[in-house]
């Protein structure tokens, strides 16, 4: 306690198709990442909620610091709670008896690897829940080349936002350090908003908010995205070639005529 055991993890995410890292949370590919960078919220929504039942992996309303950068990464789960003094002595006492130094919130950006993203439940809090600063901030963009989504604050913003290829969720920023919070949880589920999050989650953090894609529908979600931009292509220009009418492409489902047409425009081009 707070970090849970690999095999607890694993217990808890029991559909990993790709492996697992070594603390326990499921191994999305690297490929399968990368190409979540394309992919949009909404396109992401269709196959976890609409196709597979997920509906709580979407949230919003968050203060992004820089909505043109895309935020893609395999979870780690991070809960606080109000400090309580004699659970944050055990908490202490432990991290003490581990080797931990520092704030409760250095423990875990010290573990962090390339690809991370930490996933911080701080209850929505901002004055006194500033989950990183300039310096932790400056660590998670060496250790894991991501960034964070905390629901609570930041402080130091103005060196933060300069920090390079990291962006931040958060509900806010303040210049109060961290105070009267009390890590309890590390790689757990969690909640953010109205999103049930779980370690090894695929982070994907766009203009929208903040979708947290279960690793065994990582894929499908990918593919399914890919699937879409094509058809697109395919639509627009079919209808800059005059061939076929608005009505016809801007619809839920073609007719066999324009789908036989798809397929063979896609084998043509080698995409299938």
């Amino acid at each position: 306690m707070p970090f849970e055991s690999p095999e607890r993890v694993a217990a808890l995410t029991p559909e990993a198709p790709h492996g697992r890292r070594a603390d326990g949370r499921p191994d999305v590919p690297t490929d399968i990442l990368r190409r979540m960078r394309l992919v949009t919220n909404d396109e992401a929504w269709g196959i976890l909620e609409r196709g597979n039942g997920y509906h709580f992996q979407f949230e919003g309303g968050w203060y992004n610091l820089h909505p043109d950068r895309v935020l893609v990464g395999r979870a780690v789960t991070v809960r606080y709670v109000p400090t309580r003094p004699d659970l944050n002595g055990a908490i202490e006492a432990r991290g003490k008896a581990e080797g931990r130094s520092g704030g409760q919130n250095t423990w875990i950006v010290d573990q962090l690897e390339e690809d991370d993203v930490l996933v911080v439940d701080l209850f929505g809090k901002i004055e006194d829940g500033t989950f990183i600063g300039d310096n932790l901030g400056t660590a998670i963009q060496a250790r894991a080349k991501t960034g964070l989504v905390v629901d609570g604050g930041i402080r130091d913003l103005a060196r933060v936002f300069e920090l390079p290829d990291f962006n931040v969720f958060c509900r806010g920023a303040h210049p109060s350090a961290i105070y009267d919070v009390t890590l309890v949880g590390v790689n757990q589920p969690i909640r953010v908003g109205d999103a049930t999050v779980m370690p090894g989650d695929i982070v994907l953090g766009t203009r929208e908010g903040v979708t947290f894609v279960p690793p065994h529908l990582a894929e499908a979600v990918v593919v399914a995205s890919e699937e879409t931009r094509q058809r697109d292509v395919f639509g627009k220009q079919r209808l800059a070639e005059g061939r076929y009418t608005t009505g016809q492409i801007d619809r839920s489902g073609w007719a066999e005529e324009i789908e036989a047409d798809y397929q063979a425009w896609v084998a043509a081009r080698g995409t299938a």
